[in-house]
């Protein structure tokens, strides 16, 4: 429904909820500047908060209502409330009648999600869920916050429209305070999907496919364009292993930490051609490469960025990068130019002047508008304000569409050869896979090491202690790592960093892609563990 996934509502905007819905985000540690806003307003009285998470995360502590699913059963939980709020007519009529199609078909699919049915597949007491649903429904205004706790899952893409057909049922979109917000993982995700970095789409997610969409960009580039769109990271990994992928060019990412089923991953790696890393650092990607392209971070570069509400802002060098590092669009163009396609810029404010000729959404956001303060698009004229909330009268579709889905398991199931499950995720210390976070000594003196977390009562089925080490193993491979006793587990549910090379959690995960968006389950992965010896 949402398109490029993007918050519908502005950051500032979330105060503006009576409820708030978190699911699939351990906002605090990943998000902290909105975790605080959320928390300032429930502790006024002003928010009632329900968490919908596997852990009991600290956004927890402050929920009204508290959801501890099992891994991997989301849409059940989302159809138990859709069922319930259908069945005690709290569902918004008007905005359901007026703006949305397909109410039947969801209906139809929801009314087998009874909150006791629900119970049995997630675990979450029936009694809970009837509670959120009538709180989400009873708000004059709810908003719904996720990340990537829903959406690094076989069914991602259903557990976002889940959310999406929740949001329009109880009529809470293009309203203050409303909304499906996604929050993005790094600082430029945002603007990088933005300007086509996907495999399917042009900047602005003008599609590949669509013949007007190409045929304009090849008359601004000078260049004939393939009809058909390429392959994600994931899938550039699989085709390797099958011989068709023999070179790759990395910038900014480490997938020698990052990428699920990494035993596998990074022989596919170490078994390219050629290979080229573009990064700020000599990451455990780089160590491998033929070619590293020094890059510059942030505070050494001009240009923009693109947050997770959409706005689009000024980026200014503030110091003089090191060596021989070089912006990344003068060591783009270079390359373009030496391979046969002259790309000259005298600034990267022409580059800026190109994307908004080409990109309706950013049409009206130039360069000299930004100055002083950012725009969220879509911003489709000069004159235009820009668009703080998403929606608003309609959908950009027109008609709001509801897109109802059934449960689907995970690509694993625990069993009794790995009774438990390992989801993954982020802490507050370090940020995604340490090339950065890992070389400050202050922060990597708070958190040095990974520590796998076990709830009290798995820690009592197998006899481990805090600090204990233990092997961690899957179909794919073993790790060993410190062990934590925390009530932040649930039984049978095991989590993990991803921060930390030595002790890698993605050489556990599986290489199972949601079939849409192809985004890998990380969330849930079935293991075992042996207490290792005391030395």
């Amino acid at each position: 429904m949402f398109g490029s996934g993007a918050m519908t509502n502005s950051i500032g905007d979330l105060g503006y909820a009576d409820v708030t819905i978190i699911i699939g985000s351990n906002t605090s540690e990943t998000h902290p500047v909105i975790s605080m806003e959320i928390i300032k307003a429930v502790k006024a009285g002003k928010k009632k908060l329900i968490v919908i998470d596997p852990r009991n995360i600290m956004m927890a502590d402050f929920a009204e209502v508290s959801l501890n699913q099992r891994p991997g059963t989301d849409v059940a939980v989302l159809s138990g409330m859709m069922h319930w709020i259908i069945k005690k007519g709290l569902y918004d009529r008007e905005f359901v009648e007026t703006r949305t199609e397909g109410f039947k078909e969801l209906k139809k699919v929801v009314a087998a999600y009874t909150p006791a049915h629900v119970e049995k597949i997630s675990g979450v007491p029936a009694a809970k869920i009837k509670k959120a649903a009538e709180l989400y429904a009873g708000a004059a205004r709810a908003n719904i916050l996720y990340a990537m706790g829903i959406t690094q899952h076989v069914t991602g893409t259903d557990n976002v429209r889940s959310v999406a057909n929740l949001a329009s049922l109880t009529g809470n979109l293009g309203i203050p305070g409303g909304g499906v917000n996604p929050l993005r993982g790094q600082n430029n995700v945002q603007g990088a999907c933005d300007m086509g970095a996907l495999p399917n789409v042009y900047t602005g997610y003008q599609k590949v496919a669509d013949e007007g969409v190409r045929h304009k960009m090849e008359a601004a580039w000078g260049v004939e364009l393939p009809e058909a769109p390429g392959l994600v990271s994931t899938e550039m990994v699989r085709k390797r292993s099958e011989g068709g992928v023999r070179a790759m060019y990395i910038m900014g990412e480490n997938p020698m930490v990052s990428d699920p089923d990494l035993n596998h991953a990074g022989e596919v790696l170490k078994n390219l051609e050629f290979l080229v890393v573009q990064d700020i650092f000599l990451t455990e990607t780089a160590e491998l490469a033929d070619v590293v392209l020094p890059g510059l971070t942030f505070a050494e570069k001009d240009g923009t960025f693109t947050n997770t509400e959409r706005r689009v802002q000024r980026v200014r060098r503030a110091v003089e990068g090191p060596g021989e590092a070089r912006e990344d669009w003068r060591i783009t163009c270079d390359i373009a130019t030496a391979m046969g396609y002259p790309m000259e810029y005298g600034h990267v404010s022409e580059i800026k002047a190109e994307i908004c000729s080409l990109t309706p959404s950013y049409t009206g956001i130039s360069w000299e508008r930004i100055e002083e303060k950012g725009i969220q698009w879509p911003c489709p004229t000069p004159e235009h304000p820009g668009t703080p909330i998403l929606h608003v009268g309609q959908c950009a579709r027109g008609k709001a569409k509801f897109m109802p889905v059934e449960f689907k398991e995970p690509a694993e199931k625990p069993d009794r050869q790995y009774p438990l499950v390992l989801t993954t995720g982020r802490i507050l210390t370090h940020f995604h896979t340490g090339s950065m976070t890992r070389r400050c000594k202050a922060l990597d003196e708070l958190v040095p090491r990974a520590e796998a977390e076990f709830s009290p009562h798995d820690a009592k089925r197998y006899r481990i202690k805090d600090g204990d080490m233990v092997e961690l193993t899957t179909r794919r491979g073993s790790i060993d790592v410190t062990a934590t006793v925390t009530e932040k587990a649930n039984p049978g549910v095991v989590f993990m960093p991803f921060h930390f090379a030595e002790s890698a959690a993605n050489v556990l995960t599986g290489g199972a892609l949601d079939p849409v968006a192809k985004t890998p389950e990380y969330k849930v992965s079935a293991v075992k563990v042996k207490k290792k010896p005391s030395k």
